[in-house]
């Protein structure tokens, strides 16, 4: 689903479809989509892999050329082990830092796993399927809490209550949207396995992150 069938899908959701009259323009819904989709990056990011190179003597690495980094999974060093080594590290704003015990001599790849910001345009996608009517949720119910706010003490053609309950509808819909990415956060999961130690900790499993 690109970001025009997105648009498309919550216009349907918030009966907007009279392109003579819309409600909300397409930047509008665009920026409420955005919202929706940094939220679910940061509950569930896309999962990538860099490779970057040591400096002779230096444990740390920057991270500069990392874009939409929301979470640092695992560092594997040495690369090329099997089982892969995958050792503990400290982050500070941009710089990784090796917690090994030698420095590292200069050229060595180090395998950076982490998880980025998602990304959903005129053309390219990389939420899930399954994520997707989620996404929809969560940008119909911030445009109907945005254009509440916005009606609050206006005159309306639907009368005085149009505004609450568009208001109502939304906060229901966003009750919806956080309760899914509470569910499918990455915070919450289960790990079946385990190969190194976390940079953050394990969350507990009985509790509400």
């Amino acid at each position: 689903m690109n970001l025009a069938q997105m648009r498309a899908r919550l216009r349907q959701d918030l009966h907007d479809e009279d392109a003579s009259n819309y409600r909300w323009s397409d930047e509008e819904l665009n920026r409420h989509i955005e919202h929706a989709v940094r939220e679910l990056s940061l509950a569930v990011p896309l999962e990538a892999k860099a490779t970057l190179t040591t400096t002779a003597g230096s444990r740390g690495l920057s991270l500069s050329t990392l874009a939409d980094v929301v979470a640092i999974e695992a560092v594997e060093y040495p690369v090329g082990s099997y089982p892969p080594r995958y050792v503990r590290f400290s982050l500070w704003g941009d710089t990784l830092t090796l917690l090994v015990e030698g420095a590292p001599s200069g050229g060595e790849e180090v395998y950076i796993y982490y998880g980025k910001l998602h990304t959903l345009d005129e053309t390219t996608s990389t939420i899930p399927s399954p994520l997707e009517d989620l996404v929809a949720i969560g940008g119909a119910g911030y445009a109907a809490t945005e254009w509440a706010s916005f009606a609050t003490n206006r005159l309306n053609v639907g009368g005085d209550l149009t505004w609450r309950n568009y208001l109502t509808w939304g906060q229901d819909r966003l009750a919806s949207f956080l309760r899914g990415l509470a569910k499918h956060s990455r915070k919450n999961a289960v790990r079946s396995r385990q190969l190194y130690r976390p940079y953050e900790p394990l969350r507990s499993q009985t509790s509400d992150w």
